[in-house]
């Protein structure tokens, strides 16, 4: 080999070299250990990684919120016509209210007492008051404060129904439990 093809040669490897360091120098180490240089035949399965059950996500109201008293336990409970007894059916919707206001005992409640548009007014105020009353004495007598507790009759003036005949007169003979203070 003469002068200049062994000077050639050399800067060709020189240049190789340097190539090969600057590629290097710009590619990220691998995290692991170093992947084999052949492709296998199978591709691999993906790593399964055990994953930890998520508890659900409760979606309901608060506890101790109107939200809660209103879904869970219900406001509302219903009268025959002319009545303010108490059915079983509403007994153990006002089981359920005194249990909820015993729980949390910062709740203030106002039962108002309504009836359906037959009558005069002043024999609705009067009915709507025996109900509301009645709902309270049963919640008294469940451990619920009396003081935590006021009554209120609307009659006929503030029906929930709109309408007039035998369904829309049962929904407007009821007594809802109203929360005033202290939920969260």
């Amino acid at each position: 080999m003469s002068f200049d093809t062994q000077r050639v040669a050399r800067l060709a490897m020189i240049g190789l070299a340097a190539a090969s360091l600057a590629a290097c120098a710009s590619r990220p180490k691998p995290a692991g250990p170093a992947a084999p240089q052949t492709q296998p035949t199978q591709p691999m399965p993906p790593a399964q990684t055990p994953q930890t059950p998520r508890s659900p996500v409760n979606q309901g109201p608060l506890p101790g919120t109107v939200q809660d008293f209103v879904i869970n336990i219900g406001e509302r409970i219903y009268f025959a016509t002319d009545s303010y007894e108490v059915t079983s059916d509403a007994q153990a919707v006002l089981a359920a209210q005194a249990q909820w206001l015993n729980r949390y005992p910062a709740v203030r409640v106002r039962i108002e007492g309504n009836a359906d548009e037959r009558g005069t007014r002043e024999y609705n105020l009067a009915l709507g008051a025996r109900r509301a009353n009645a709902v309270r004495e049963i919640l008294v007598s469940q451990g619920v404060s009396a003081s935590r507790i006021e009554s209120l009759s609307y009659g006929k003036e503030r029906p929930i129904d709109p309408g007039t005949g035998d369904e829309s007169w049962a929904k407007n003979r009821n007594a809802r439990t109203a929360i005033t203070d202290g939920a969260r």
